[in-house]
């Protein structure tokens, strides 16, 4: 059943504070830059160090010392050093921070056959429901990498002045065919295409007539415009608003990484304001209380870690992806920084390392309850989630985590009076989905999947419970703070 009727005042306070930390978190970070660079600033403010500038240093690390390591910008690892040998194990909070989205394409700048408007051609990432990326306003965040290195960065569309971009929608009252697709097919990735302007270049005014910049002769105005001049003049529009505003070039675009993403702050949903409706929730919800545990908790007895990896949302894939093997040169730099490393204690930290695979769980929704088994369900409002497996079908792709790790879970939880709940995601034949557990588990660690019920997983707005996010935070605290199995 519901949990907020178990909080006291100064919980309750405590849960409002930490989801207003968490709307800021979700606003400042809508990419893995930015989730990054937000993630660094805050850390280093709670005393951790960048681990390669130790390592530059001729450092050392003792009990107690905080130190991280940044890969590519869109991923980090983060350590907290414990009383015992790294080689009896860590305790691990492993979240991903990418989520679904529009990604801009490396040839993207066009103008429609007719001159009408100019386009940024765009290839979705990730698992998404296509239909629902058009007609609501959206938001460009990235980079753009210049030949001579120079970086520059783009968020244009979530300040209030900020133009916003949209993808078209084919209005309802021409739409009799198009509403006889599938839902697959209402929307084809190729026609993703953001729409970014409507007025062609024009740079100076003659008189009552305008003058383009490419008219070499002096031009008939009261005749329609030759069409493909039209479109020269719409594209020629967009890449001088470019050049002009960020010195960005139409070759640039090879070496820029330009996220689509919803434009609009995180907000409080419900006339009670239980709950959050915000984009990039999937997984940047168990990131950030991750962190928040990883900010909070005093010396143990394990040396503690947190891993935010990119790419989980296309298969963990890539160097910055948890199938690199990015963190485990991380925890052998970490041993030799502690004078503990070898080859074998490496393969002994890690496989004696236990990890909480944070990240979501379906939400169940009333709407769509056929999709469900009930018993077996995650439900907004009822505490962190545990998935003993997740897969599909006949578990494949799965984790599936021991008994006696979820036991040594559940004591470890219910001594701190927690909440919690065991779900999976959704009926065994309907889908399925993963996560990183499984790959951290190759090692021989103990992992499981544990996180916060989302509704709307995956679309451009998602919901969750201020109270799991709450409960969440507590349960990954009492987890790094736990003992060995």
């Amino acid at each position: 059943m519901s949990i907020w009727d178990k909080y006291d005042t100064k919980q309750l306070k405590e849960l409002e504070k930490l989801n207003r930390e968490y709307r800021e978190f979700l606003d400042n970070g809508k990419t893995e830059r930015e989730c990054i660079d937000t993630i660094v600033n805050t850390i280093e403010d709670a005393g951790y160090r960048e681990m390669e500038s130790l390592i530059r240093e001729g450092g050392s690390l003792k009990k107690g010392d905080k130190v991280y390591s940044v890969w590519m910008n869109k991923s980090i690892a983060m350590f907290r050093i414990g009383e015992h040998p790294l080689k009896e194990g860590m305790n691990i909070l492993g979240a991903h921070i990418d989520s679904p989205r529009l990604d801009v394409k490396q040839k993207p700048l066009y103008a429609d056959a007719d001159g009408s408007f100019s386009y940024l051609d765009t290839h979705y990432y990730g698992g998404v429901k296509k239909y629902q990326w058009v007609a609501l306003p959206l938001a460009i965040h990235g980079v753009v990498v210049k030949k001579d290195g120079t970086t520059v960065e783009l968020n244009v569309g979530d300040n209030e002045d900020d133009p916003v971009f949209f993808v078209s929608d084919l209005l309802v009252h021409l739409a009799g065919e198009q509403m006889e697709k599938k839902a697959a097919k209402v929307i084809e990735g190729e026609a993703l295409d953001l729409i970014i302007g409507n007025k062609p270049l024009v740079i100076r005014k003659d008189g009552e007539k305008e003058k383009a910049e490419d008219d070499e002769e002096e031009k008939d105005w009261d005749k329609p415009m030759d069409v493909d001049r039209a479109r020269r003049l719409m594209k020629a529009g967009a890449l001088d608003i470019l050049k002009q505003t960020y010195d960005i070039d139409e070759e640039d675009f090879i070496s820029a990484e330009l996220e689509i993403v919803p434009a609009g702050k995180a907000r409080e949903a419900g006339f009670d304001r239980s709950m959050t409706l915000a984009y990039g929730q999937d997984d940047r919800v168990c990131a950030f209380a991750s962190v928040r545990a990883m900010l909070d908790v005093k010396d143990t007895e394990r040396t503690v870690c947190c891993i935010l990896a990119d790419k989980e949302e296309i298969g963990s894939v890539g160097a910055t992806g948890m199938h690199s093997r990015f963190f485990e040169n991380t925890v052998a730099e970490l041993m030799e920084l502690t004078g503990e490393y070898s080859e074998l204690d490496l393969r002994r930290c890690l496989a004696h390392s236990c990890m909480l695979s944070s990240d979501v769980n379906a939400g169940f929704d009333p709407s769509y309850a056929s999709c469900f088994e009930k018993k077996n369900a995650s439900f907004l409002g009822r505490g962190m989630v545990f998935n003993k497996f997740t897969g599909s079908r006949g578990k494949s792709g799965s984790n599936d985590a021991n008994a006696e790790y979820l036991a040594h879970l559940r004591r470890i939880l219910d001594e701190r009076k927690i909440s919690y709940q065991t779900a999976e995601l959704g009926k065994v034949d309907a889908g399925g989905g993963g996560t990183i557990a499984y790959i951290l588990a190759q090692y021989g660690m103990n992992v499981i999947d544990s996180g916060v019920a989302v509704l709307n997983m995956h679309a451009p707005w998602e919901a969750t419970s201020k109270a799991d996010v709450y409960e969440a935070y507590r349960g990954y605290m009492a987890f790094v703070e736990g003992a060995a199995m």
